[in-house]
């Protein structure tokens, strides 16, 4: 505490002074001059006290002691009192033996004066009152202890070590209060989240009933009384209404069949309807009656009034109508036939086959929040979440790697600057706190986000400086790393000289010692991705040459290797039941591979440009700036049956088809202004949290809250 607290003086102190805040700054020094607590440091306490009592200040001795109590004593158990009253005893012995050292009697007179009527009833002091009348106390058998040097050493020791224990026991407890009211928070918000989610369940059912219903009924709120009595009128005697062929409900279920008879269509009214069809019918003329007379007595409407009526019922209706998409259902008949009633409710769901289900009653995920992230100024080239949740690493393009956290609050826990260029990193699995992280210069760091220092520096390849990929072994301390030479082809992409050669090596961190190098057949190239599986016992790699290689880590070789993509393969990942790798190659595809066949695809999907690469972002004056990508372009839910990918304003979540062998568009995230070049999902927490990274710097933290299919 006391370090926090001389760091965060120096942080104010440079800051006046950079503002130019010289009177603040005076101001400041003065306070702090002033400030009874001395920044919580107890050799500043002692100092103090010390002061008071070679000055023969009693007063300000006596004071500063009673602030200490009232401030911190106070806060101890009554078990601690008669510790506090012991030091406090002999505080003031230590003043008084200072006295009779430096030949002050009147001083020590004083002190008795002043403090006869609060130590003449306390026994400790009952043979110290004639302490002044002694000619040499040093030699008395009763004080000649005291006025040793080994006593006086003894007491400041003591007030020191006291004061220290205290102190750390006060702020130890605030620390734990801070940490307890965090977990309550937290808490409160995971049910906050879930009372959400009811509410919208519970709204959504109400939208999905309220779609199955009729116009007249979902609408009754809306229409005038005239109109709803009639709708109750028309339902009370449907049986009439249906017997009778020159009817109402008559004209309604021969409008397929006669073309003489015109349909009653969304806007027209009922009276409309009859008098179009040129014949009055007793059903008809009664609903007439009640229609032309005002609800609740027998007299009749006057014709304009009649006529406004209608007319404002006719535009209610054609608003009410419009509002729920009718245009775009056609001709919506009011005849009670059910068949038309749920083709009209499927098509209002928006579930037909081979369509997204953004319009969805039945999603499954909620979108509870999202938050931005925008401490870096240039693009993302990779952000990765952990394996606890609880920290973030981004990379731009400059070189600049955020560590930050944002549970429960989105705060940046390291910044680290390099001066090579930062080409990838990757989190440790264990301890989850270290992260490394790979150069440009042939070099990868092990860094501690904790105490925010590199813990060793490895020189990989001087040939092959470029670091692309690193993967920590889940089943140990050990990592591979990808190293590649400078890539022979132009930067515009079209020399056709071939992807850059490259080696995959195997580094153990403990002796910070290479292990060995991995044959790559049939030549050595540059290996742009590579994953683990659950337990480091498989590793699956992408290379600049379009291949995927499929590795034994218990010994070492390649068990498979196929051609995978035309160009090279971007990211490649194991699915969940790891019976098969997914991959995103250069030529746009997205594609599903069993590994217990090599070569053999199982799935290939199709995915829109903007989520394979590469990215462009268009800026001023026909500008234009192209990323390959480099992190991850796809991942996956808890349970591999959703996945992530990235698009031009945002992630897109894609649910696999198992019948159709395709993707089904779930849930666009959105909210980035430039193209997301890469994704991570969150799966640790309860609540499942994607990232989703943009060209423009700015990084969008989308949580969600899975659904139980009903």
């Amino acid at each position: 505490m006391t370090s926090a607290v001389e760091r965060t003086d120096e942080l104010v102190r440079e800051y006046l002074m950079y503002r130019g805040f010289t009177s603040a700054l005076r101001q400041m020094d003065m306070e702090i001059k002033a400030d009874k607590d001395k920044g919580f440091r107890v050799d500043k306490i002692i100092e103090q006290l010390q002061h008071f009592v070679q000055s023969f200040d009693l007063i300000g001795l006596r004071d500063y002691w009673s602030y200490l109590d009232k401030r911190f004593f106070s806060r101890l158990e009554d078990v601690y009192r008669p510790t506090v009253n012991k030091l406090r005893t002999s505080l003031f012995r230590y003043y008084l033996v200072y006295t009779v050292q430096s030949n002050r009697t009147e001083k020590t007179q004083e002190f008795f004066q002043k403090q006869a009527l609060e130590l003449q009833g306390q026994s400790e002091w009952r043979d110290w009152f004639v302490l002044p009348f002694i000619k040499d106390p040093e030699q008395n058998q009763t004080f000649s202890t005291y006025f040793t040097r080994q006593w006086a050493d003894t007491f400041l020791v003591s007030l020191h070590n006291f004061l220290s224990v205290l102190f750390q026991c006060i702020f130890d407890r605030e620390v734990q209060r801070n940490v307890a009211i965090f977990e309550e928070n937290e808490m409160l918000r995971q049910m906050v989240f879930a009372l959400q989610a009811d509410q919208t369940r519970l709204r959504k059912e109400e939208e999905h009933l309220h779609h199955r219903l009729p116009s007249y009924v979902q609408n009754m709120d809306r229409l005038a009384d005239t109109e709803l009595y009639v709708a109750s009128f028309y339902q009370r005697n449907s049986n009439l209404a249906t017997q009778s062929r020159g009817g109402f409900f008559s004209l309604l279920s021969q409008n397929k069949r006669t073309t003489a008879k015109t349909p009653v269509v969304a806007g027209s009214s009922p009276t409309q309807a009859s008098v179009s069809s040129g014949r009055r019918d007793p059903a008809v003329s009664q609903v007439s009656r009640h229609f032309l007379t005002v609800p609740g007595t027998n007299e009749p409407i006057s014709a304009p009034l009649r006529q406004r009526r209608l007319q404002d019922h006719e535009k209610e209706r054609k608003e009410l109508l419009s509002n729920h998409g009718a245009e775009n259902y056609g001709e919506i008949h009011v005849d009670g036939n059910s068949e038309q009633v749920d083709m009209m409710s499927k098509q209002t769901r928006g579930c037909g086959e081979g369509g997204g289900r953004t319009g969805s009653n039945e999603q499954p995920f909620i979108k509870l929040s999202q938050e931005e992230y925008a401490e870096h100024h240039s693009s993302i080239m990779h952000c990765r979440v952990d394996c606890s949740g609880r920290r973030v690493a981004s990379l731009d393009v400059d070189g600049v790697i955020k560590v930050w956290s944002f549970n429960p609050l989105m705060q940046t826990k390291a910044t680290i600057m390099s001066k090579s260029p930062l080409l990838s990193l990757e989190w440790a699995s264990k301890p989850d706190r270290l992260l490394l992280l790979g150069s440009g210069v042939g070099t990868v760091r092990l860094y501690d986000t904790e105490a925010k220092k590199n813990l060793c520096e490895m020189a990989i390849d001087d040939i092959h400086p470029r670091i692309l990929s690193l993967a920590w072994s889940p089943s140990g301390t050990s990592f591979v790393c990808s190293a590649a030479a400078h890539s022979p082809r132009s930067s515009d992409n079209m020399s056709g000289l071939g992807p850059a050669q490259g080696r995959l090596l195997l580094w153990d961190t403990k002796t910070v010692k290479q292990q060995l190098q991995f044959s790559l057949v049939p030549e050595p190239v540059a290996i742009n991705c590579t994953a683990f599986n659950h337990n480091g016992n498989l590793l699956v790699t992408g290379a600049a040459d379009g291949i995927i290689r499929l590795f034994d880590m218990q010994r070492y070789e390649s068990v498979m290797s196929w051609k995978a993509h035309e160009g090279e393969v971007y990211s490649v990942e194991f699915s969940y039941d790891e019976n098969t790798v997914f991959s995103i190659g250069e030529d746009g595809k997205f594609i599903q591979w069993n590994i217990h066949r090599s070569g053999v695809k199982q799935s290939e999907y199709v995915l829109p440009s903007d989520a394979t690469g590469p990215f462009i972002l268009s800026g001023y004056s026909g500008y234009k700036q192209v990323q390959v990508p480099r992190g991850r372009l796809f991942a996956f839910d808890s349970e591999g049956n959703y996945v992530l990918t990235c698009s031009s304003n945002g992630g897109v979540i894609y649910k696999f088809s198992e019948e159709e062998k395709g993707l089904e568009n779930i849930m666009a995230l959105g909210g980035h202004k430039a193209p997301v070049v890469t994704v991570d999902w969150c799966t640790a927490l309860d609540c499942g949290t994607c990232l989703t990274a943009s060209m423009d710097g700015k990084i969008k933290l989308s949580t969600l809250l899975a659904q139980k299919s009903c």
